[in-house]
């Protein structure tokens, strides 16, 4: 159906934050889904649908076409390739601080800086941009034990209010960007369902400017 409209969502505080954007765009979720097995939700108006999916693969359906709109944090946008989608406003929720963190107390090295993150991409950007050689090790979650076990010296990670890594004795160290949640869109959808789609972005940027 051409004027079917796909939004694609992640469960959590992606897809709360941006309810009353939605809200204010006039769509409404026929159901939750956090109480729901659904992955596709249906909505208020009947040509468009919510697709719910995980928060690092928002770009991926968007890009591909599986979805015509999406939101993502800058994060995620920061490491996924960019081809065929536009990122077309920040709506400023879902705000953190991607950051390099260490110990309060760090020790001499003594060895070529090893840094463990899931932001492989903008890690390495970073450090090449400070003109610094480090090894990055990869690792999906809890960041926070690699410095206690040896295993790398820093991290680089999403830092909220800090709590986590002062139960870890860890402290943030060097701020490599502001994230918040933005609201992505397929180009060759943005040609085609121009109309649909900027309607949205208008009421999202008035909902925003509140």
């Amino acid at each position: 159906m051409n004027d079917q409209l796909t939004i694609a969502l992640s469960k959590g505080r992606i897809y709360k934050d941006t309810l009353p954007l939605l809200e204010a765009a006039g769509i409404e979720p026929l159901e939750d889904p956090s109480k729901s097995r659904k992955l596709i939700l249906p909505t208020n108006q009947d040509n468009v649908r919510l697709l719910i999916v995980r928060a690092t693969d928002a770009p991926t359906y968007v890009a591909h076409g599986a979805a015509d709109i999406g939101v993502a944090g800058k994060d995620v946008l920061m490491e996924a390739p960019t081809d065929n989608l536009f990122e077309l406003l920040d709506l400023h929720i879902a705000k953190c601080k991607l950051m390099v963190a260490g110990p309060e107390n760090e020790k001499p090295h003594g060895h070529r800086l090893k840094v463990a993150t899931k932001y492989l991409k903008s890690a390495q950007a970073y450090y090449a941009e400070k003109g610094e050689q480090v090894d990055l090790i990869k690792l999906y979650g809890s960041m926070e034990i690699a410095p206690l076990i040896d295993l790398a010296d820093r991290i680089v990670d999403l830092v909220d209010t800090g709590n986590t890594l002062k139960a870890n004795g860890l402290v943030p160290l060097e701020h490599i960007a502001d994230i918040s949640s933005r609201l992505i869109v397929n180009q060759h959808a943005y040609k085609t369902k121009f109309a649909q789609i900027n309607h949205i972005v208008e009421e999202f940027k008035k909902a925003v400017e509140k």
